[in-house]
C-alpha cells in the first residue's frame, strides 16, 4: 500500500503562486479560498539580503489532531495517508481548523464546511499528479510513494536530509522541506 507525500525545495520556489492558482482551479474555489499559501520570509542585510518562500499547505499527518477534534467523524484518513473531510458529515463547527497547527483549512463560504488540500487523490487514482506539482515551473514539488524507497520523493528526502515542519507537536506529517 503506496503512502503518499511530497517534498517541496524551498530552494527552488520563487513565489510565483502558480501552485496555489492551480490548486483554486482544480477544486473550483472562490479567489478568496485556497488550500496552499506561500509564506514569504526576508532575512539578511543589505547587500546579502534574501527573501525565502515556503509554500504550506495540508501536511496529511500520520498523526492528525484535526481527525482526533471532529465530533461527527467527518474527516478521516485513508490508508494510503491521505487526510480528507466527508462533506456529507461535516457540520462546520471548526474544531478541526482550530486543532490544525498549520492553519491550512478553510471553512466553504458557499457550502458551510470544512475543506482542505486533497492531494488531487482523484487525479493520482488515476496514475496523474496533483495539480500543484504538474504546475510548478521550478519543479520545487515531487509528489510520489513515501514507502517506496526508490521513489523519486523519498530519494530527495534523504538526499537533501528534508525536515518536516513542526517535528517537535508529533504530527509526522507527509510533506518535508528542504530550506535555505
Amino acid at each position: 500500500m503506496p503512502r503518499y507525500g511530497m517534498f517541496i525545495d524551498a530552494t527552488k520556489c520563487v513565489g510565483c503562486h502558480a501552485c496555489r492558482v492551480a490548486c483554486q482551479n482544480q477544486n473550483e474555489l472562490p479567489a478568496k479560498e485556497n488550500f496552499n499559501r506561500i509564506e514569504e520570509r526576508e532575512y539578511g542585510r543589505f547587500p546579502n539580503f534574501n527573501r525565502e518562500f515556503l509554500p504550506v499547505q495540508c501536511q496529511h499527518c500520520d498523526n492528525p489532531p484535526c481527525l482526533k477534534v471532529c465530533p461527527t467523524g467527518a474527516t478521516y484518513k485513508r490508508k494510503d495517508g491521505v487526510v480528507l473531510v466527508d462533506d456529507k458529515k461535516c457540520v462546520g463547527c471548526k474544531y478541526c481548523m482550530v486543532a490544525c497547527p498549520y492553519s491550512v483549512r478553510v471553512i466553504s463560504e458557499e457550502h458551510g464546511v470544512v475543506e482542505k488540500c486533497r492531494f488531487c487523490i482523484e487525479m493520482v487514482e488515476k496514475g496523474k499528479e496533483p495539480a500543484c506539482v504538474t504546475t510548478c515551473m521550478t519543479k520545487a514539488r515531487t509528489f510520489g510513494d513515501l514507502n517506496d524507497p526508490n521513489s523519486e520523493v523519498s530519494k530527495k528526502i534523504g538526499k537533501y536530509k528534508a525536515k518536516t515542519l513542526r517535528a517537535d507537536l508529533n504530527t509526522k506529517p507527509s510533506l518535508y522541506y528542504r530550506k535555505t
